[in-house]
């Protein structure tokens, strides 16, 4: 039909139309609009069927000139939206038809039904290309998985990405959040890690992404120049033999880089690679406690021993249930260094959070300090007896005493030493014995 025949025929013109459609319901309603067979069978095959010859009861009836469509309550201005489109000329040069997605979606459905094909790739050519809603997504994949093969194109943007795909956005991802971008950038920066925590998380759904040694390797690539960046601030801030901390540019560039340690932690742990970070943060304890031990005792810079804490959290849980596994002395060596560093300063930090705007600023894991000093009794338990007697002399005379409360390592300690002789005693009688037969 061109445009010259479309403008002679207007739906609802009774002195020029040939056939009336009644919209019926279940419900009673009755509504005729006053058509033009030559619109509705040229471009509806439904109503070219009615209208043909060929219909059985088209002489019997006469049924040419009232064609019934029935159609539930709901849908009935979508079929009334479907007429008047037969009526427009669909060429992809008037794109305001639809009114919106759920609208075109509910033409579409009307349009396959009754056979509109001209309707259906227009309304498949809008809902592909429009955006929409959770609620509009929801409902696009419930009906149109229904409509067949020609409204598949709707689906495109929804099917499963395959891997090489996700890989390259995953490694794209995590370099740019391990980077330091301008400081215009940080909400992007961080809506970027928030992503690449979801794709490796196991929800409701398997995660996005599994690692394989490849993925591992380019993770480990990005979180080693992290920490080339990070030391490279310690080693200015440790040459500062004032107060490195107290520097407006210091701040920020510390804190940024140790929230970016902090947040690596969730995904060196979801990927199960922490190792890089433990090696990491033992090798650079004493340089960052000697630095945040000169700092003051501004709101920034406790945000920032907070932080510090968070990671190192993250680093003695790992240690503490062989998650990684370093050497007795080394063990020893982290313990020595960060205890006191904890000790002094969670007064620092639940003074200031009593502070309501302080509270705001400082946002803590509720369960961080009993992680904290969980991880530190499993430490001293995994000690030589001597050692543990060493770290439990120094915090029974500490005025710290309070936190961490170290008391359910004292009492195992005590079991353990009251009883070792008889236990080894038992086992040398045994080794005897079994050395005799």
């Amino acid at each position: 039909m061109n445009k010259e025949e479309n403008t002679t025929c207007v739906i609802g013109d009774r002195s020029t139309s040939d056939v009336v459609v009644r919209l019926r319901t279940q419900e009673g309603r009755d509504d005729w609009l006053y058509c033009h067979s030559e619109i509705l069978v040229k471009k509806c095959k439904y109503f070219a069927d009615r209208l043909s010859e060929n219909w059985p009861t088209c002489q019997i009836l006469d049924s040419r000139n009232c064609v019934d469509v029935y159609c539930q309550e709901l849908d009935f201005d979508y079929h009334v939206n479907l007429i008047r489109l037969l009526y427009v000329v669909i060429d992809g040069s008037v794109d305001d038809l639809w009114h919106g997605v759920r609208n075109a979606l509910g033409i579409l459905q009307v349009a396959v039904e009754l056979g509109c094909p001209q309707i259906i790739t227009a309304c498949v050519n809008y809902l592909e290309a429009a955006t929409w809603e959770e609620a509009e997504e929801e409902e696009i994949l419930k009906i149109v998985p229904r409509l067949g093969l020609q409204a598949e194109p709707v689906l495109a943007r929804l099917q499963p990405v395959n891997q090489s795909a996700i890989v390259n956005i995953f490694v794209s991802a995590i370099r740019f959040a391990t980077s330091s971008p301008p400081a215009s950038m940080s909400d992007l920066k961080s809506s970027t890690q928030e992503q690449l925590e979801y794709m490796i998380t196991e929800d409701d759904d398997a995660p996005l992404l599994t690692a394989d040694d490849n993925i591992k390797h380019e993770v480990k690539e990005c979180v080693n120049r992290l920490f080339s960046r990070f030391n490279n601030s310690l080693i200015v801030l440790s040459c500062d033999s004032t107060e490195p901390l107290s520097d407006a540019e210091n701040i920020q560039l510390f804190r940024s880089y140790l929230t970016d340690v902090s947040w690596i932690c969730q995904i060196l742990s979801k990927l199960e690679i922490m190792r890089e970070l433990v090696e990491y943060w033992f090798d650079a304890s004493e340089k960052i406690v000697k630095v945040l031990e000169q700092g003051s005792s501004t709101i920034e810079v406790i945000e920032i021993k907070l932080r510090a804490i968070e990671v190192f959290s993250k680093v003695l849980e790992a240690i503490g249930y062989g998650t990684v596994i370093l050497p007795t002395a080394n063990r020893l060596q982290i313990m020595k260094v960060w205890l006191p560093f904890v000790r002094v300063t969670k007064p620092l930090i639940d003074s200031a959070t009593f502070n309501s705007e302080n509270a705001m600023t400082l946002k803590i894991d509720g369960e961080l300090w009993q992680s904290l000093e969980s991880s530190f009794v499993s430490i001293i338990l995994a000690l030589p007896s001597g050692d543990q007697a060493e770290v439990l002399t120094e915090w029974l005379g500490n005025e710290y005493i309070k936190y961490p409360d170290l008391t359910e390592a004292f009492e195992v300690w005590c079991y353990r030493s009251k009883v070792a002789r008889r236990r080894l005693s038992l086992i040398e009688d045994e080794h005897a014995m079994t050395n005799s037969i």
